[in-house]
């Protein structure tokens, strides 16, 4: 398994009140296959899509934790970037911990509250399977704080910042298919009701290029900043929603068709919370599993 860049995301899991119906929403939804996998502690579920690793899912080991997916980004020294983290105004939350021979794992929140993950691989790397069907293709962070936020992922990670607009950033391809999820210029309200209580209706999302929300893209410390290497993206959590709306990230998956995929969630038992629209990088859904976990998925425009 090749090794990913410092700061480049390389892992997703859920963390799920029910691991085995996570598998059979899962399972249903993406194709994806299950097998036992390390964790630091309690049940962990490595998921394959054609045979490769994409993602896990976990059963939380205390109800009090909330049900969704984190992220995960690659550090070659975790003790150095959870040290940084302090400095510059993050919280950590989950120590470095070592899951055997796969490497060494920490949680941390950045200064505006939102939850993501560290690790520093060791037999195991990340993700084997990325950018295709049935795999992690993008993240990105909404948060109130965008100031704060910026200035914390510039110095923890490296991530240089290109604002959507600059440099005919609103028509580029960070990392996958033309424009990043989050800055498309699609309207989620032409397609349906949209669940009030979801950021990407209109603090940040899809819609962000129409409406108007700050949004920049991160690309890794060595290159040229701009699209075509964005690997992730801050948005921000406008006024329009609740103040106890938290600071979140949001990944994706990508899909073979966005529609069949927000229906078959539906079926499964998850609900559609931006139904399928339609943006200048392909069409996307903000879905919730069946335990409430949210999260994304983009159909690639045909090439």
């Amino acid at each position: 398994m090749a090794a990913f860049p410092r700061s480049a995301p390389c892992w997703v899991d859920a963390q799920l009140p029910d691991l085995e119906a996570g598998k059979r929403f899962y399972g249903g939804l993406f194709g994806w296959t299950f097998r036992a996998g390390d964790a630091a502690g309690g049940a962990y579920a490595d998921a394959l899509s054609d045979g490769k690793l994409v993602a896990a899912l976990a059963a939380k080991q205390d109800g009090r934790m909330p049900t969704a997916w984190g992220v995960y980004f690659s550090t070659d020294d975790i003790a150095a970037t959870v040290a940084l983290i302090r400095q510059e105004g993050g919280q950590v939350i989950t120590e470095p911990v070592r899951v055997g021979r796969a490497g060494v794992l920490a949680q941390a929140a950045d200064p505006g509250g939102a939850v993501f993950g560290l690790w520093q691989a060791g037999d195991r790397s990340g993700f084997e399977k990325q950018k295709e069907p049935g795999s992690f293709c993008w993240t990105e962070v909404y948060t109130r704080q965008k100031d704060r936020v910026d200035a914390f992922y510039e110095k923890v990670f490296g991530f240089l910042g290109t604002d959507l607009g600059e440099s005919g950033t609103d028509h580029g391809e960070p990392g996958i298919d033309h424009d990043e999820p989050g800055t498309g210029d699609g309207d989620a309200s032409d397609s349906g009701s949209v669940d009030s209580g979801s950021a990407e209706s209109g603090s940040g999302g899809a819609g962000a290029s129409e409406s108007g929300v700050d949004f920049r893209m991160w690309s890794p410390e060595g290159t040229e900043p701009g699209p075509d290497t964005a690997i992730g993206g801050r948005s921000v959590i406008t006024d329009a929603f609740p103040a106890e709306m938290p600071s979140y990230f949001l990944s994706y998956f990508a899909v073979a068709d966005c529609d069949a995929t927000a229906e078959t969630a539906v079926v499964l038992g998850g609900r559609v919370s931006a139904p399928p629209f339609d943006i200048p990088y392909g069409r996307m859904a903000v879905l919730h599993d069946d335990q409430g976990a949210e999260f994304a998925v983009l159909q690639p425009p045909v090439s």
